[in-house]
């Protein structure tokens, strides 16, 4: 490979690390064609890039991005799949369904949100990951309830002050 090629891919690696935030590298080592063709398929039917590269590569990469990927950098060994994401768990999901069929892809890292996950055991909470909405969700559900609760004790009591405080002291 030449030496413009591999700065050529290390430029698209870098551009889809900045671009997308959320990245998965994995182990497909030992696959036929034909599973690696159905991987990448069900990747394009997830919204997931997939792409295959040299360690070093991946490596110069995550360096030319800026911040702190080292702790990246131990799970570069041995042939390394890069899956790119805008959902952070999309690919967490795709890997799990994918080992139904097989031992393969391997998780060996993931980058989500700042977050480093090193290693396949961390396969079942990065599938559990909330989004970004769902938590806001959630908080503004929590936000809403004690204002529910005072507006249904004033509507209960009659909107008097002694309605209030015998209504807030039967749900205390």
């Amino acid at each position: 490979m030449r030496k413009e090629e591999k700065q050529e891919i290390v430029q698209a690696l870098t551009d889809q690390i900045s671009a997308y935030g959320n990245f998965y590298i994995t182990d497909t080592s030992e696959l036929t064609v034909a599973k690696i063709n159905t991987i990448r398929r069900k990747c394009f039917d997830n919204n997931i890039t997939m792409q295959v590269a040299k360690n070093t590569l991946i490596q110069k990469a995550l360096e030319a991005v800026g911040g702190d990927y080292s702790e990246l950098f131990g799970a570069l060994k041995g042939s390394s799949t890069i899956m790119f994401s805008e959902s952070a768990k999309a690919p967490a999901k795709l890997i799990k369904e994918l080992r139904k069929s097989g031992d393969k892809p391997v998780l060996k890292a993931a980058y989500i949100d700042s977050a480093v996950f090193i290693g396949d055991n961390q396969l079942d909470a990065l599938v559990n990951l909330k989004s970004k909405e769902e938590l806001v969700g959630e908080i503004i559900g929590l936000l809403q309830s004690p204002a529910k609760n005072v507006i249904s004790a004033l509507k209960s009591g009659g909107s008097t002050i002694a309605g209030l405080v015998k209504t807030l002291q039967e749900r205390g």
